[in-house]
């Protein structure tokens, strides 16, 4: 779906470890982050990801947002795109 809208995948991580492994070896421009990882809080990583230079993060995942609490919108992330809603135009809406 994200390569058919444009996007090039260059990388795709199963935990919050192996995708911050993933983004100092890959170098993207952009990840994609769910919110519940099996070992840590796409919350969570979202600002260390994108500190100091790094990718921007978006975030996504299948609860709405008004569930996940206010730190979505604190995180660091540039914004959260709901899994019934993901799409590469939905992603291109929030990367500027």
């Amino acid at each position: 779906m994200l390569e058919a809208g444009g996007f090039e995948v260059i990388g795709e991580a199963e935990n919050g470890a192996t995708a911050i492994d993933g983004a100092r070896e890959l170098a993207p421009d952009l990840i994609l982050l769910d919110v519940q990882l099996p070992d840590s809080s796409g919350i969570d990583l979202a600002g260390p990801l994108s500190a100091n230079g790094g990718p921007a993060v978006i975030l996504t995942s299948s609860r709405p947002s008004d569930e996940l609490g206010p730190e979505l919108t604190t995180c660091g992330a540039l914004g959260f795109v709901p899994k019934d809603e993901l799409s590469a135009s939905a992603i291109a809406d929030l990367v500027p």
